[in-house]
């Protein structure tokens, strides 16, 4: 009902409402029976056809009605210029929705930033100055004094009462200071679950190794399991204890899977009445002093534990406390014990190098002799219908044809071939992480690979994904592509795992449709991963913050500097991987600025990263030879991290269609020669008379990430070149090759960033950076630059190519200058054929996009002509 009337500063009061008025409170309507005895300022009551404003004479007003928790989330949309700014955009009664800008004010800034996890406002945007949002306008009218613990304290006209349009959205600009322990409300975490059932909680666990002998080996595997309760460590009594409970702690250990225990051993381990003398004879079987040995009484904790395997932490499993601290509670029982299967990335010692022969066989094809081996894998191609998935992996051998369930709408027939062994390409990955273990998730299909629409996804969803890539159960769901939005197909929509599934495509899913999700809904999961202790072996010193500095690696028993010759953007990334502190921004080479710590001595040189390692150690380095060209801590190396980065692609279809061949005259190409557009050869041609053969297209480059991609250099720096007057951020922000299909390089070019700008966005973003005016230059997330065919350099010199069968490759940002979430998908190809007149340019896809088998024959897809000479 639309109020006739409004009275404001209203003195009237009420000792007792009738039951007839209806209230509504700032929240929505009040659920009182009637109003109650009292009134307070943020009530409003119809009484006849007027609303009153009611005042607050009443003694004792109550809280404000708030909107249920689970429901109110918080997000920065618009795709902000940094991870702290951008439309505000609030989840409420199931839907998203914006405030108005109206009436708004740093107060109301104050309290949104703190409710996504800063401590403050610095500032506020009006007009929608981050875009346009889309659906509801939640809130309007908005008035905080800048201390409330949520927006629905502030005064405001009401949950969806607003007068305006999406033109009129607000922003904000947030301080870049995290809260301490914040969590976004966006992430599914074990520990947000962990607080609904706080009389059960068991606050941590660990696994305590017996053999004591010698320096322990990490990851730890195996050993009593003990849980954290009240600031005390205590153990679990194994009586009932099955596998699934195993499962779940080597879950949470950061392990795919588990293993059978020989509890034998740990009854004599623990025993140490058993071994009669020194020398380990008697009766025993094993020498205590080889062993750890309860020397201390048992603190039984935990008993009758049953976990069904799919929980994700112990604490959402069935169990029961002890009262109070007993060892003989347990009975003829002993402390828990577990063994856990480490994935592939943390296999150690002999069991590392068999696995690696065992792969090595597999990927060379090898056969088995009859009767012997392992059990093989074997895939099984079919094609199948509209609906229908795919299953890679069949059962043992000489197993007849059956079925395997693998979605809601699909089952997949499979057979094996007896005593092959075939190693599958993995059909699951994590992309754009800065840590182990993370990253959003995208899977493999009809040699695809896409993503998963984040509707519906849990945690024993993500869990199912982590397992099956080598780690641990899932410690968060994330959602609405918090690890930067991916490309292509989006192959999956509501996953719904149990969380025993061996694979994701185990799981029942529903095929997606155009309409039911974007990129920006793409699903990420963080996995528990084993503790290695990489991280105790590197540190930070002398930065601003705690998030720069000068790298301090561990070497044997001491601390020491890394020299800063041949430091780069890769070398940084393993550095902040080691730290645990995100994304790579800067690679610092001099750190002279920083303040001087005590440690002054080079124990690492030569640090040369591929950009996956987990440790600056697993990177080429000398060794003990250091060898440093520029020594002392003023050249030691540093790095600056960010907890967002950029990531930019091609759009690889634009490059396809717009393909040409051009003969430019010579004397058109002077500015291009100084400038190294031209072949070397084009130096001995005859001036100005004679012409070039250029393959001339358009590059298209998104920033997919979330950070906006900025030159590293300032605009103090910025080269200005008179020929083709402009500036030039960048020296190379694109090569350009033709190669050989063996790889051979026969023509090259390369693309300076003279402008770096947005040429055009997605729809709710809005343009930052363009050139005019010595404008700021840079990519917005959610925008591209273009540039176009028929400008200068967009070429490769192709004049001293012969005729043949080549591959086009375009590489954005080659020297890694710029820090980027992900490299890999820099790179695009595309299979070319030059006749000696004409080109045909086909199968153009980012570098990753394709499966192994499809990047093995994309050069025999039929081919497109793009047109002739020009």
């Amino acid at each position: 009902m639309e109020p006739s009337v409004y009275l404001q500063n209203s003195s009237a009061k009420f000792s007792s409402f009738p039951t007839a008025l209806t209230c509504l409170s700032l929240q929505g309507p009040t659920a009182m029976g009637g109003c109650g005895s009292w009134a307070w300022p943020e009530l409003l009551v119809l009484l006849g056809s007027a609303w009153l404003w009611m005042g607050s004479a009443q003694p004792t007003p109550p809280s404000p009605t708030h909107p249920p928790g689970p429901q109110l989330r918080f997000r920065l949309a618009g795709y902000p210029r940094k991870h702290n700014e951008g439309r505000v955009e609030v989840f409420y009664n199931d839907e998203w929705g914006t405030i108005c800008d109206d009436d708004f004010t740093l107060g109301n800034a104050h309290v949104l930033c703190r409710h996504l996890g800063f401590v403050a406002a610095t500032g506020w945007a009006h007009s929608a100055k981050y875009g346009k949002g889309v659906g509801r306008i939640w809130l309007d009218n908005v008035n905080c004094a800048g201390s409330e613990k949520s927006i629905g304290d502030c005064k405001h006209r009401g949950w969806g009462n607003s007068d305006c349009s999406h033109e009129e959205d607000a922003g904000v600009v947030c301080k870049d200071e995290r809260i301490p322990g914040f969590k976004d409300s966006n992430v599914i975490e074990v520990r947000k679950l962990l607080a609904r059932t706080e009389q059960s909680h068991v606050e941590e666990v660990r696994l305590r190794p017996v053999v004591s002998g010698g320096r322990r080996q990490l990851p730890v595997t195996e050993g009593i399991v003990e849980v954290r309760y009240k600031d005390s460590w205590a153990q679990i009594c194994d009586q009932g204890w099955h596998s699934h409970n195993s499962r779940v702690i080597c879950g949470m250990m950061g392990f795919p899977a588990e293993k059978k225990v020989n509890r034998n051993f740990y009854k004599v381990a623990g025993d140490t009445s058993t071994a009669t003398d020194h020398a380990g004879h008697g009766s025993g079987l094993l020498s205590p002093h080889r062993l750890f040995t309860e020397r201390q009484q048992l603190n039984y904790r935990l008993h009758s534990v049953s976990c069904t395997g799919t929980e994700v932490h112990l604490s959402m499993c069935s169990f029961e406390f002890y009262r109070g601290n007993s060892s003989a509670a347990c009975g003829a029982g002993m402390p828990a014990v577990v063994s856990c299967v480490p994935g592939p990335l943390f296999v150690t010692g002999n069991a590392h190098k068999k696995k690696q022969r065992q792969q090595q066989q597999q990927q060379q094809g090898q056969v088995s002799p009859a009767g012997k081996g392992t059990s093989p894998v074997v895939v099984h191609r079919q094609s199948l219908s509209p609906g229908m998935c795919r299953v890679a992996v069949s059962p043992a051998p000489e197993q007849e044809v059956g079925t395997m369930s693998c979605g809601q709408h699909c089952v997949v027939p499979f057979h094996t071939v007896p005593h092959l062994s075939v190693l599958p390409q993995p059909r699951i990955r994590l992309k754009g992480g800065a840590r182990v273990g993370e990253g959003r998730v995208e899977v493999l299909r009809s040699s695809e690979w896409g993503t998963i629409c984040d509707d519906r996804w849990n945690l024993q969803s993500a869990s199912v994904v982590c397992r099956e890539l080598g780690f641990g159960s899932a410690k968060e769901a994330l959602t609405g592509a918090r690890m930067g939005q991916g490309t292509g197909p989006i192959h999956l929509n509501e996953v719904q795992c149990r969380g025993t599934e061996k694979s994701l495509w185990n799981c029942p899913f529903r095929n997606i449709t155009q309409e039911d999700c974007k990129h920006s809904e793409d699903a990420a999961v963080r996995c528990n991963v084993p503790y290695m202790g990489y991280e105790n072996l590197i540190r930070l010193a002398g930065g601003r913050t705690e998030f720069e500095g000068r790298v301090e690696v561990k070497r044997g028993s001491k601390w020491g500097t890394v020299c800063s010759d041949g430091w780069t953007t890769k070398e940084a990334m393993v550095a902040c991987r080691q730290l645990g502190l995100g994304y790579s921004l800067h690679a610092v080479t001099e750190t002279w600025y920083w303040d001087a710590s005590n440690v002054t001595e080079m124990v690492m040189s030569g640090v040369k990263c591929a950009g996956h390692e987990m440790s600056l150690s697993h990177c080429q380095h000398h060794g003990a030879s250091l060898s440093c060209r520029n020594t002392g801590t003023r050249f030691a190396a540093g790095v600056i991290f960010s907890e967002t980065a950029s990531d930019l692609l091609l759009h690889a279809p634009l490059v396809q269609e717009t393909a040409y061949i051009e003969d430019r005259p010579l004397h058109m190409l002077y500015c291009a020669a100084e400038e190294n557009c031209l072949a070397s050869s084009a130096r001995l041609a005859n001036w100005p008379y004679g012409h070039r053969r250029l393959l001339r297209f358009s590059s298209q480059i998104h920033n997919r990430g979330r950070a906006d991609f900025r030159p590293k250099a300032g605009r103090h720096s910025w080269v200005w070149h008179e020929c083709h007057r402009h500036y030039h951020s960048m020296d190379i922000f694109t090569h350009y090759d033709i190669l050989t299909p063996n790889g051979t390089k026969v023509a090259e070019g390369h693309k300076a960033s003279f402008c770096l700008e947005d040429t055009e966005c997605e729809e709710d973003v809005a343009k930052r950076y363009e050139c005019a005016n010595f404008g700021e230059q840079g990519i917005t997330v959610g925008c591209w630059d273009l540039y176009r065919h028929d400008i200068d350099c967009q070429w490769i010199d192709i004049t001293d190519v012969k005729p043949g069968n080549y591959i086009l490759q375009v590489v954005i940002n080659p020297n890694f200058e710029v820090a980027e979430s992900d490299f890999t998908n820099n790179a695009m190809k595309c299979n070319c054929k030059y006749d000696g007149h004409r080109i045909w340019v086909h199968s153009c896809h980012i570098g990753d996009a394709l499966s192994e088998e499809a990047n093995k024959r994309f050069e025999q897809y039929p081919g497109q002509l793009n047109n002739q000479i020009s």
